[in-house]
């Protein structure tokens, strides 16, 4: 493709700047609007410079693409109604051996889970699940935190609906459900192995040190087991933490009842109770202004409330824990779809338990049969879109509640970066980049696949995965293409591959990995902060390792 006129160009890349700015840094200082309104900023902009007509625009979009996308948010919203990420969280926490233990069976959940229900519902679901069992057991988060986002990242490279570029690759390059899995599991398999072997390397020795036994028996006392197991979010809306949630009351509870000076009433079992539940957040507030810390933060804090302090907090532990779940169901009683199977509520008959049996079994049978739909080779989109309208009918109620909780945000960023993307590429500057770089990066040779993957994670750290997608899809499969038709998959699924292990090259590098740290930072009281630089030392040699020693097993059917 010919470059196009002068001003074309320059005002396509005044547009497609704006748009990768706000994509990449969605609150910079001079116009924080967030990602999805940047997209439809960069998109406009293309229109209004007529560097592409409306009517091109609304061709550019790619409705299969928004179909496959809004079907597999509305099924994952009905699993995470019947619990299933639940069972997830009880997996991870089932007769762990230890913190080694614990870090190999958070890749292998996180990394099968992310390849069936996308990366990112996985990392929104899962991280505060993986906060509270490090602090249970008393290690640290961070390998926990970095096992999860790397390993949700890797997985979902293995199928078409595990993360949005492969969607896009999926819909553009036609590969099958099953064709895309075998090309890509066996690499997939392997990286994940490879990864945790990485962690556990990086981490032998912080994970090696002996539970101090005191912290474990008191972060018990903070968060029961079936705290730990039956905490529930929205996966679909990707939704942060609200600020007064029943695991800060509870530690709010704790920090108050060892520190009378934050405790202004008298009678510390009832009124407490009932000043948390009228004015929480108050509360919480005071808590933490009061300087006092978790105890697995600070071990001097324990010397200094001593054995008759971790008595009084162990004979006070069931009313504790009594009032923060009558809370926490007070608050998740407000919706079915959040309702907290932990209730101290008066239990459901017999009928009722057969019923919610019966749905949850309807709801793992309808996305049993979607996945056999998808390897069977039917139409993707219409088969995700079949697959939520048929748990809609069975659910058997308005689902307005259900489908409020899917991120349109998410399909309004897809069809702004559409336009945007489409815009940009008739400028001709990508096609004349391609041009230079096209003769040294042929799929067929060992030197041109390792050009090609250094283009591949350059671009997608700089310009995000899903737009390096589709700026180089078409042209990377159309020169695979001039070689075999073998080849021309094969050149996709390299594609999706490398796009996808790149994400894990720094913090900024995919939605995912940015999932993990906002809820890292936002659990209350066993928060963490996950910070780039950190991430970026794993980063870069476990990306590097990855996406070599993936590369040679990946293979067209």
């Amino acid at each position: 493709m010919a470059m196009a006129s002068t001003v074309k160009v320059i005002l396509g890349c005044i547009a497609f700047g704006f748009f990768w700015m706000l994509a990449v840094f969605p609150a910079v200082p001079f116009l924080p609007i967030g990602r999805t309104a940047g997209a439809l900023f960069g998109a406009v902009l293309m229109v209004i410079f007529r560097v592409i007509s409306p009517d091109e625009a609304y061709e550019s979009i790619d409705l299969p693409i928004l179909g496959l996308l809004f079907g597999t948010m509305v099924v994952s919203v009905y699993l995470e109604r019947a619990d299933m990420f639940m069972y997830l969280g009880k997996l991870l926490s089932w007769k762990s051996r230890g913190g080694k233990d614990l870090l190999f069976r958070v890749c292998l959940v996180s990394a099968f889970s992310s390849a069936l229900f996308t990366n990112d519902t996985c990392c929104v679901v899962l991280t505060e699940f993986i906060l509270k069992i490090a602090r249970q057991n008393n290690l640290p988060p961070q390998p926990f935190l970095l096992a999860l986002a790397s390993s949700s990242n890797i997985g979902s490279a293995a199928t078409p609906i595990g993360n949005p570029q492969n969607l896009v690759i999926a819909v553009q390059s036609k590969i099958s459900f099953e064709k895309f899995l075998l090309g890509i599991f066996p690499a997939m398999l392997l990286g994940v192995l490879v990864n945790a072997t990485i962690l556990l390397c990086y981490f032998w020795k912080l994970l090696s040190v002996e539970r101090d036994q005191e912290a474990v028996e008191e972060a018990g006392d903070l968060f029961a087991e079936d705290d730990v197991i039956s905490h529930r979010f929205s996966p679909a809306t990707m939704s942060h933490l609200s600020y007064a949630t029943s695991q800060e009351f509870s530690s709010a509870l704790d920090a108050i009842e060892q520190n009378p000076a934050l405790n202004v009433d008298s009678d510390p079992a009832d009124s407490t109770r009932d000043r948390i539940v009228v004015d929480g957040e108050i509360i919480v507030q005071r808590a933490l202004s009061g300087g006092i810390e978790p105890a697995r933060n600070s071990s001097s804090s324990r010397d200094a409330f001593g054995s008759a302090g971790i008595s009084q907090r162990r004979e006070e532990g069931s009313s504790t824990r009594r009032y923060a779940r009558t809370i926490s169901t007070n608050r998740a009683d407000s919706s079915r779809e959040t309702s907290s199977s932990y209730s101290l509520e008066e239990k459901d008959t017999p009928a009722e338990k057969w019923k919610k049996s019966m749905w949850k079994t309807s709801v793992y049978v309808v996305t049993i049969g979607m996945l056999i739909s998808l390897l069977v080779g039917l139409n993707m989109s219409w088969t995700a879109i079949t697959a939520a309208l048929a748990l809609v009918a069975l659910d058997f109620k308005d689902a307005r509640p259900c489908l409020e909780k899917v991120s349109y945000s998410l399909l309004i960023f897809f069809c702004g970066m559409f336009i945007a993307v489409d815009g940009f590429n008739k400028t001709g500057i990508p096609s004349t980049l391609w041009d230079a770089v096209e003769p040294y990066s042929r799929i067929n040779s060992f030197g041109g696949v390792a050009l090609l993957s250094l283009v591949i994670l350059l671009l997608s750290n700089v310009a995000s995965n899903v737009p390096t997608v589709l700026l180089l899809g078409a042209r990377v499969a159309a020169s695979a293409a001039s070689i075999s038709a073998s080849e021309e998959d094969r050149a996709w699924l390299v594609l999706a591959w490398v796009s996808t292990v790149a994400g894990n090259l720094s913090l900024l590098g995919s939605a995912a990995n940015l999932i993990v740290c906002e809820q890292a930072q936002r659990a209350q009281f066993f928060g963490y902060n996950l910070s780039f630089w950190s991430h970026l030392r794993f980063g870069i040699p476990s990306t590097i390792i990855v996406t070599i020693i993936g590369l040679p097993l990946i293979r067209s059917y």
